[in-house]
């Protein structure tokens, strides 16, 4: 019998009669089932872990494990307010047993902070580094087994596998699920509140919390609320769907369900506000930055949110992020402000062949098939929702501003498993195993990663920047190479990123400082400075030739 055949049957007894033939088979996939989840997390585990022991820290991280050692000393909100606590409180619960020092008189800003907390207060960079990464590793962890139960509730065990398997295998998700940054945590508490809002038997209060816990932790998901309330009163609404007989009992069920979405918003901000409370009990907030005004309407919401000053600040500076114009690169191409059309694009890069094509496999599926459509609103909509937002963002910075879609995505990517054709099983398979395999090929170079169709990972940075492919991870992996290959050369480096050269042993000089015709020797520049590279930087390039990279991240030059 066809292996095919043989899921078909299982599948069909999953809803048929509880007798012994039918029993036997269903457990027997259960321990299939449970075993190939427990082999996808393993796998992702190693893959965040090993990666997080040998990457320094990218731009982002120094400030966020900076601002969690002085939340631990101090018990204070006064860093980094453009980004809530509860993420920095995460990161704090793994730098606690590292016992992270910090000079008391310190009164510089959040990015001086990280830096005196990394490399100038006598702390293992490394030590500390890993310690700050491994809770938002464990979190990454259970929200895969959020995917998993989102999956398997709407389209059985199977369907739940196909999605984990997908999460688990996303280079994005393990590349950022490894670091101690907020993208990853912040979708994944949108998804679980998105999931208890979709159960039969909504869970209300505790999506409530895991909506309070996502807004908690970064911004961005404000975008999320009003979708999110509405899904609150469509779950009531279903929930109550026999009562719907008469006019009076339709109405009946709309006010509850107004009610429930009004109760869930009530807890989301109470969970914001105990957030600042658990960090500083007496609430004090002085910016130690500046903070700029916001008029018309996004100045009138700012003042009318019930949330604490520090958040309300917070969101003022990452409004005054927006007004900003920032340089962006994509595909070759260096520009001023942002294109509407960066994300997809670099979506299309940097996303598995096979998992874009479960992506559009997926959704297509969910409009399609009567059974799954009432799924669609809760896991298609958010996700484009937030995708809409970040479009309007002003930073084209990295496809981490929509991490939340491989996540959401993932959970319909198991739909094509309710179609229950033996076509729809292997095609399903053979794209699953194609993504594993782009992967597992990239590993250990997760940021950095792209497409077969775009050349892989060696070749992303000609076409992306910044966290997309350098986000100055390889700092180490440079002084590794530096001593085994180039012993006592000149170096010349041009780093992007937040760690300290000389903190991991690399001597070197800024070649943008003197003449050109005196640089002689190595001239080392991370690939984001080489995307933007103008003036005597790129006529520095230009006189030289490549002849190493790191990482995909760093191109060695010799002049």
């Amino acid at each position: 019998m066809r292996w095919a055949g043989v899921i078909d049957r299982v599948t069909r007894a999953v809803g048929g009669p509880k007798g012994r033939s039918a029993a036997e088979p269903v457990r027997h996939r259960r321990w299939l089932v449970a075993a190939a989840v427990v082999a996808l997390l393993i796998q992702m585990a190693v893959a965040m872990v090993t990666t997080a022991v040998e990457q320094t820290p990218t731009i982002d991280e120094p400030v966020y494990v900076g601002t969690a050692v002085d939340s631990l000393h101090h018990h204070r909100v006064r860093y980094n307010p453009e980004h809530p606590p509860l993420g920095k409180l995460i990161i704090a619960t793994g730098v606690a047993f590292a016992h992270p020092r910090l000079d008391a008189r310190f009164t510089g800003d959040q990015t001086a902070l990280g830096r005196q907390v990394l490399y100038a207060s006598g702390n293992d960079p490394w030590r500390l580094m890993l310690s700050a990464r491994l809770p938002m590793i464990a979190l990454t962890l259970l929200f895969g087994l959020v995917v998993f139960a989102f999956a398997r509730d709407l389209t059985g065990p199977v369907g739940g596998a196909v999605a984990l398997a997908l999460y688990a295998f996303s280079p994005d998700v393990i590349a950022h699920g490894s670091l101690a940054t907020l993208d990853v945590p912040a979708a994944g508490f949108l998804l679980t509140s998105v999931w208890l809002l979709w159960r039969p038997r909504p869970h209300l209060p505790l999506a409530g919390a895991a909506l309070g816990a996502a807004l908690a932790t970064k911004m961005s998901m404000l975008a999320a609320v009003p979708v999110l309330l509405l899904l609150a009163v469509l779950s009531v609404w279903y929930a109550r769907r026999a009562h719907h007989r008469s006019p009076r009992g339709r109405l009946r069920s709309l006010g509850i369900g107004v009610a429930a979405a009004v109760g869930v918003a009530l807890i989301a901000v109470a969970v914001v506000w105990a957030v600042y409370v658990l960090v500083d009990p007496r609430p004090r907030w002085t910016s130690t930055g500046h903070v700029p005004a916001v008029h018309g309407l996004r100045g009138l919401a700012v003042d009318r949110l019930p949330l604490p000053e520090a958040y309300r600040d917070g969101m003022r500076v990452q409004f005054g992020f927006e007004y900003d114009t920032w340089r962006g690169f994509l595909l070759g191409r260096r520009y001023l402000g942002s294109l509407w059309y960066y994300l997809p694009v670099a979506l299309l890069v940097k996303t598995p062949l096979g998992m874009l094509a479960l992506w559009f496999a997926g959704a297509v599926t969910m409009l399609a098939v009567p059974r799954l459509r009432h799924a669609a609103p809760y896991v298609l909509v958010p996700a484009a929702v937030l995708l809409l937002a970040a479009l309007d963002g002003a930073r084209n910075l990295g496809v981490r501003y929509a991490i939340f879609l491989p996540m959401f995505l993932a959970v319909a990517a198991a739909a094509p498993m309710a179609v229950r054709r033996r076509w729809a099983y292997g095609a399903t398979l053979a794209l699953v195993l194609f993504v594993a395999v782009s992967s597992l090929r990239t590993y250990p170079y997760y940021l950095p990663y792209s497409n077969e169709a775009f050349g892989g990972p060696s070749r992303t940075h000609l076409r992306l920047h910044d966290s997309n492919v350098d986000w100055g991870q390889d700092l180490g992996r440079l002084a590794d190479r530096l001593r085994e290959r180039y012993r006592g050369e000149r170096i010349w480096l041009v780093y992007k990123g937040s760690g300290v050269p000389s903190a991991y042993g690399i001597r070197a000089s800024d070649p943008r400082r003197i003449p050109p015709e005196e640089v002689r020797g190595l001239l080392v520049v991370s690939d984001s400075s080489v995307a933007q590279a103008t003036g005597r930087l790129a006529a520095l390039i230009d006189g030289s030739e490549p002849i190493d990279e790191v990482g995909h991240s760093i191109t060695i030059y010799r002049r």
